[in-house]
């Protein structure tokens, strides 16, 4: 079930690096407490395993003189617009959510730029960096921490769909908000049906859509399996790497609230790859799709020609996108891009 799932374990770490940074970034020893808002998306709600353990940390900052109102919402949309709004402090959001209060970190999820748990730990080590901060704030919000949430895959309720080819008209649930991902469908030939965080499982699981796209800690929690049964797959291409990321009024907190929680996440962020590692290894082999070395080429180059596309469009940030070639050259200098400056 949802509440024993890997994702509860991601998501829970985040929540953990969150309370003790931010509770260590306002110190309070013997003054009056400061009250703080914290605005967590959860699908599930106020009984979703995110915000349950976003809970159960209230008393550590406290103890920093910080007193956290905790508020579920099951709606990603309306917790974004709830912050922007200044309804809430600090929020947690998917990186692709994030996107419009700081287009920088909000490109990290750009399609292919980061193939795999190497580069994304790169990246991570980039960015936790304090001479990295100047990408990470802006005039209103700061993006305080970035956590890794693993590659994303096609879920496929037919393996017989197992080329760019086979796409062409098929149904994938996609995130109707992201440029990117209707840009990339659409691309393919398939066919776009407008689903969002909350939804997008289980219109797969119905058969309302042929594929949809996720990180392997969903496949348990979510229950894609039941899409996938009994004739479907996981199509083992990271098509994008998928984060979570906590943003910030700078004008609430300290000013260096940010670093803190970015040092703190440092300390713990082999737990979350051991989290990931774990998710899909708990994904049966037999239901893994494995692409010929061959089609991987076509594919990384296919993504490429997306992702500048986008990038020419101004949805992605030209600085993210050339960070993440420069790691991509870096742990695999024989790729074709890399030939090129």
């Amino acid at each position: 079930m949802f509440t024993q799932s890997p994702v509860r374990r991601v998501l829970g770490r985040v929540a953990l690096c969150l309370a003790a940074s931010l509770s260590a970034g306002i110190q309070a020893a013997e003054q009056d407490v400061i009250k703080r808002s914290f605005c967590v998306f959860d699908p599930v709600g106020a009984n979703g395993p995110l915000f349950a353990i976003s809970k159960s940390f209230k008393p550590v900052a406290l103890r920093e003189g910080v007193e956290l109102n905790m508020r579920a919402y099951t709606d990603e949309k309306v917790a974004a617009e709830d912050f922007k709004a200044g309804q809430c402090d600090a929020v947690l959001l998917t990186g692709t959510r994030a996107r419009e209060f700081n287009k920088f970190t909000g490109s990290l999820e750009a399609m292919g730029a980061i193939p795999g748990e190497k580069e994304m730990r790169l990246l991570f080590n980039t960015l936790s960096q304090p001479k990295a901060k100047p990408f990470l704030v802006n005039d209103r919000y700061e993006v305080a921490g970035i956590f890794p949430g693993g590659a994303v895959y096609l879920f496929t309720r037919d393996r017989n769909i197992d080329t760019v080819a086979e796409l062409q008209g098929k149904k994938i649930a996609t995130l109707d908000y992201d440029t990117a991902s209707l840009t990339m469908v659409r691309h393919v030939g398939a066919s776009v049906v407008g689903a969002n965080s909350a939804n997008f499982a289980g219109k797969f699981n119905n058969g309302s859509v042929d594929l949809a796209y996720a990180p392997a800690v969903a496949y348990t929690p979510l229950e894609l399996y039941k899409g996938v049964q009994p004739n479907g797959g996981v199509f083992k291409y990271a098509v994008a790497y998928m984060n979570f990321q906590v943003i910030l009024h700078r004008d609430r907190f300290p000013e260096d609230a940010g670093q803190m929680v970015r040092d703190e996440s440092v300390k713990r962020i082999e737990e979350a790859y051991q989290i990931i590692e774990q998710a899909e290894a708990e994904i049966p082999a037999d239901v893994w799709m494995h692409p010929p070395s061959d089609d991987v080429a076509d594919y990384n180059q296919m993504l490429r020609d997306v992702r500048l596309s986008l990038l020419e469009e101004g949805v992605y940030d030209e600085r993210a996108i050339r960070l993440m070639k420069a790691i991509r050259c870096r742990v695999d200098g024989a790729r074709a891009e890399c030939a090129s400056s």
